[in-house]
């Protein structure tokens, strides 16, 4: 059977059997020393401009950085130095001081249309078509991508809340990355300078979690648990003894890979529908009451609403069988075809969120947490999936390619951009007690029936139609007294 695997600091993808010995090679090395691993479609992005469906330039922050404002400063007199007078403001000192980086130091108001008054009516940037992308701000000139830089080597990733980066990660059946020569991770002693022993081993560990995200010898929820068990482990390695234990870790755990040794016991663990449904439901509803809720993403919850059965006397009970019957008749059938989606997902989220180090560890300095970063990557992986469920029981055969990119489009749009978002969804773990393994198996695992499938149940309409102008959307439903269903309504402003 095809499995994917580290071989030499490649990833590899053909049929048969590698030799333990070649994995072994991992005790040998203290510190990587082939090519890089980077994502390749970052570099082919093209913005497709008045042609996209949505808009970089509307509905929320956009940020400008010193040295830009500076410039905006100094334009000529005229209606386009009118508009930076009016709609370009200066930051609080402290605010744009945060993290120590001037990235935040003015800000663009929105205009009564939640769109940026820079905007022409053709769809473009005034400021670009009339001084050139030399005067766009940081934050514009590099959208989607999602630029890091660790231990000197840079990497760019897409945020998929931009509809043409969405379509080119997603939608590639070819892996999404590619050995890049010339560029060398740190050694030993150049990242001991840097005072971060952990360094030196980002690369090996990262690749190692970016070839079990696409070895189909497991099912995916299965090769996310992997990776949290390997996390876990690697957690409990002293600082002294990372050059000893991270290459022995890395043989061991991928000689068990290959072996499949551990499958049997995660075979056993529970498939709970009720409990993944309801932190789907919490984590959807979060953040709705401080948001401008975008149109794209009202359309998204309500396919996803609708798909779970949501109506006038739905239960936990209805609302569960919907959506259990959604994933086995309609998504899990649709993935099964395009199973290159959800792992081109995985593996930007990856590289945009530093996986399984964190965006913060190379900053501050302090060991990572891969426990708390797995359960981050849990987190978004769970919503995005049980969105993508009740999207695809709202649409049943008719499940597209473009149902499926709207919803990541529209849910990365809303969540992503939020910096508190991730914070409070690992607040919600560790409030319902989910943070452990088995919670992390709960929210990942979906039961695959082979039985036969009974038809779905009619699909009611949402009880109150969203209205743009204002109001609120609420989707009832009969709640259990503890823990129950939270079914997002979409406060309107």
């Amino acid at each position: 059977m095809p499995f994917v695997c580290i071989v030499s600091g490649q990833i590899q993808n053909e049929a048969g059997a590698v030799p333990l010995c070649v994995l072994c090679r991992y005790q040998e090395r203290r510190v990587r020393s082939t090519a890089l691993f980077k994502p390749e479609y970052s570099e082919s992005f093209h913005c497709i401009g008045p042609a996209c469906e949505d808009s970089c330039c509307e509905e929320w922050t956009v940020h400008v950085d010193q040295s830009t404002f500076e410039k905006y400063q100094a334009l000529p007199a005229g209606p386009l130095r009118t508009i930076v007078d009016e709609s370009i403001l200066r930051m609080p000192e402290k605010t744009s001081a945060k993290g120590g980086s001037a990235a935040a130091f003015a800000q663009i108001r929105m205009n009564a249309d939640h769109k940026c008054p820079l905007l022409s009516a053709g769809g473009l940037c005034r400021m670009q078509s009339e001084y050139g992308e030399a005067f766009l701000s940081h934050m514009c000139a590099t959208y989607p991508r999602v630029v890091s830089s660790i231990g000197g080597v840079t990497e760019k990733a897409l945020s998929l809340s931009c509809p043409e980066a969405a379509r080119l990660v997603l939608l590639n059946p070819q892996p999404a990355t590619s050995a890049v020569k010339g560029d060398a991770p740190p050694t030993a002693d150049a990242a001991a300078s840097q005072g971060n022993p952990w360094l030196p081993h980002f690369w090996p560990i990262r690749d190692f979690a970016l070839a079990l995200v696409r070895n189909r010898v497991y099912p995916p929820w299965q090769r996310l648990f992997l990776i949290g068990l390997f996390g876990s482990r690697l957690d409990a390695i002293a600082p002294g003894d990372l050059g000893k234990n991270v290459p022995q870790l890395l043989a061991d755990f991928a000689a068990a890979v290959v072996s499949r040794k551990l499958q049997a016991s995660m075979e056993t663990l529970p498939v709970d529908h009720a409990q993944q449904l309801d932190v789907v439901l919490r984590l959807a509803g979060m953040l709705l009451h401080r948001s401008y809720i975008r149109p794209r993403f009202i359309e998204c919850i309500q396919a996803f609403t609708q798909g779970i059965g949501n109506g006038p006397g739905a239960t936990l009970e209805s609302l569960t069988a919907c959506y259990a019957e959604a994933h086995d008749h309609y998504f899990a059938p649709f993935f099964e075809k395009h199973p290159y989606i959800l792992e081109n997902y995985l593996i930007n989220t990856i590289f945009r969120c530093r996986f399984p180090f964190g965006r913060d560890w190379a900053r501050n300095g302090s060991a990572p947490s891969m426990s708390r970063e797995f359960a981050l990557l849990t987190a978004q992986f769970a919503l995005i999936k049980g969105l993508l469920i009740g999207v695809a029981g709202f649409h049943r055969e008719c499940l597209s390619t473009h149902n499926v990119v709207h919803t990541f489009q529209a849910a990365s749009k809303h969540f992503e951009h939020h910096t508190d978002f991730l914070a409070q969804a690992h607040a919600l773990l560790v409030e319902s007690r989910m943070d452990g393994a088995l919670g992390m198996a709960v929210l990942l695992r979906n039961a695959e029936s082979e039985a036969p499938r009974p038809a779905l149940p009619a699909i009611h309409p949402p009880i109150q139609p969203p209205d743009r102008a204002g109001g609120t959307v609420v989707f009832p439903v009969r709640r259990r007294p503890a823990n129950g269903p939270h079914l997002p309504g979409l406060a309107m402003r």
